[in-house]
């Protein structure tokens, strides 16, 4: 009995066949999306994107199932009668506008050369106005939810997105009969039944207590917004590990898979993840580390935490309050450096190791102690999503001089990303949220010993690790067994089907006391920069849109 999970990340999307009698993870296949991350011109046209933009094509989500799921039905040789179910998980907030029927409005030769008309994904940043007005708005409003979302909603969240369409592109506004997330959509294609994610709806779409804002709130924002959710969105919400509906016949016979197997309600790619390293409990705090971080733990209680993307009742367990914090930008950033910042040396050095560059960085990092490099950087490359919640803050790196190298630089980014989750976590536990232990997730841990050393002396906490290299996609098919009946609940699964890994990373005491005086000077810098006392980066990016025209 199996079921296949499927995680669609930023840049491809991996499918996973696991066996559902006990977690084995028996085939796994990869598809780049053919179109990738669109953040300078729309294919076709040409048409340029100002800054801050990331859309993406959504028939590229529909092509990663059907070359993935054959895939790993022809390496595993499993027959498709025993396969039952079928989950996806998603990055978010990636939400788009459709027709009535599901049609992306991208899809059609009218809206096509509109960029707002294509996904916006989690990381386009562009309505970062829009989240501003949501935000003083509510607050002038009184309207409680927002605490619920650490007193800011994000630039990345639904709203914020759709309110952009609305303010610079109200035709097409105006023509999307649906706005709705990516996930959800995909869930609508393979099964023919719309649903709506309470997951997503909770954490993403402002729904608290079982419902949107007022309509007169929406109508605040804009006269045409006061609708939005009646005209244009899904008003009943469907549980996690719920069934969706089966699958159809048209994706039967493109996958091979039988048609009508169950197929899960969709979900988001940090949120299958805490069952899949199978902290259903409180007090752990699951990081789900790639191109970002998704910062996830449970707890007992409601809390108002400064700055997370969000509380919901029964989010990621049921029964218990799901807490989401996170950084906008961690692998991204170790990207970044090596595309664009990396001299030929060290590329020629990393070829005749026959190591990887970011292995053969590392390895040099490796070498020093904590502060050897005098270095301190600010991880906001892709700004702040936790707990300033502020796109339009920028990196920082100080103590630069001629003697600076590469390996200085990739180990100072490393900690400068660790000393941002030390900031989470401080402030879910002064708001009474407790967090006893560390769990990594993703292919950065997975990946980097350094990495996995300094969270651990940074944090002052014992790390553990994924037991899959695949935690999101594992966490579908789980939610897929779910669905299909295989446990009555994710706990169940999560017993059965969840993993860690045996090895712990302790934090070394030696370097837990180096990291606390730089530490101290990271949040100097931090509330300097990122709390109003030197708006500098604001003002630096408001003259790039305006000489490029954004």
């Amino acid at each position: 009995m199996y079921t296949i999970g499927i995680d669609f990340g930023t840049e491809s999307g991996r499918a996973l066949l696991v066996d559902a009698r006990d977690g084995r993870e028996i085939a796994t296949a990869v598809h780049a999306y053919p179109h990738g991350v669109i953040d300078h011109a729309l294919p076709g046209s040409g048409r340029r994107l100002p800054p801050e933009w990331a859309l993406q094509n959504p028939l590229d989500y529909l092509e990663v199932i059907t070359v993935t799921v054959p895939e790993v039905l022809r390496q595993s040789g499993v027959s498709p009668a025993e396969v039952v179910g079928l989950a996806i998980a998603f990055t978010a907030c990636t939400m788009m506008p459709t027709l009535a029927d599901g049609t992306p409005l991208m899809a059609l030769d009218a809206w096509r050369d509109n960029p707002h008309a294509w996904v916006k994904l989690w990381k386009h940043h562009a309505s970062q106005p829009q989240a501003d007005r949501i935000n003083a708005t509510a607050r002038a409003m009184g309207q409680a939810w927002l605490d619920r979302y650490g007193g800011k909603i994000s630039s990345e969240w639904f709203f914020s997105k759709a309110l952009q369409i609305l303010d610079e592109a109200p035709d097409v506004y105006r023509a999307a009969d649906r706005l709705l997330e990516a996930s959800d959509w995909v869930i609508w294609r393979l099964t023919g039944v719309e649903t709506r994610c309470a997951g997503t709806a909770g954490y993403k779409a402002m729904v608290q207590d079982g419902d949107y804002p007022p309509r007169e709130y929406f109508a605040a924002l804009h006269p045409e917004f006061a609708d939005v959710v009646d005209q244009k969105m899904l008003r009943t919400f469907s549980p996690l590990g719920g069934r969706a509906g089966g699958l159809t016949e048209a994706f039967a016979a493109s996958t091979g898979l039988r048609p009508g197997i169950a197929v899960a309600v969709a979900n988001v790619d940090a949120h299958v993840t805490p069952p899949a390293v199978k902290a259903t409990g409180t007090g752990v705090m699951v990081m789900i580390m790639g191109t970002s971080t998704c910062h996830m733990v449970n707890g007992d209680g409601l809390q108002t935490v400064e700055g997370m993307c969000g509380v919901v009742d029964g989010g990621i367990i049921p029964g218990l309050y799901g807490y989401e914090a996170g950084q906008s930008g961690v692998g991204d950033i170790f990207a970044w450096f090596v595309n664009h910042a990396v001299p030929q040396e060290y590329r020629d050095a990393a070829k005749a190791a026959g190591m990887d560059l970011h292995a053969y960085l590392e390895h040099e990092a490796s070498q020093q102690q904590p502060g050897e490099h005098g270095l301190l950087a600010l991880d906001w490359n892709n700004g702040n999503r936790s707990t300033l919640v502020d796109a339009n803050l920028s990196g920082l790196i100080v103590g630069l001089t001629l003697a600076t190298r590469a390996p200085d630089i990739y180990r100072a980014l490393i900690e400068a990303t660790a000393y941002g989750t030390r900031i989470i976590i401080e402030a879910f536990e002064e708001r009474g949220v407790a967090i006893r232990e560390l769990v990594a997730a993703g292919g950065l841990p997975e990946k980097n010993a350094l990495l996995r050393q300094i969270y651990a002396d940074v944090t002052g906490r014992p790390l553990r690790l994924s037991g899959s290299p695949q935690a999101p996609a594992l966490g579908s098919a789980m939610h897929a067994a779910v669905a299909a009946g295989v446990y009555p609940d994710i706990r169940a699964a999560a017993a059965v089907m969840g993993k860690l890994k045996d090895e712990i990373v302790q934090p070394i005491p030696a370097n837990v006391a180096a990291y606390e005086p730089l530490y101290q000077d990271y949040r100097t810098l931090y509330d300097y920069f990122g709390r109003g006392a030197n708006p500098v980066m604001k003002r630096l990016k408001a003259r790039r849109r305006e000489l490029l025209g954004d």
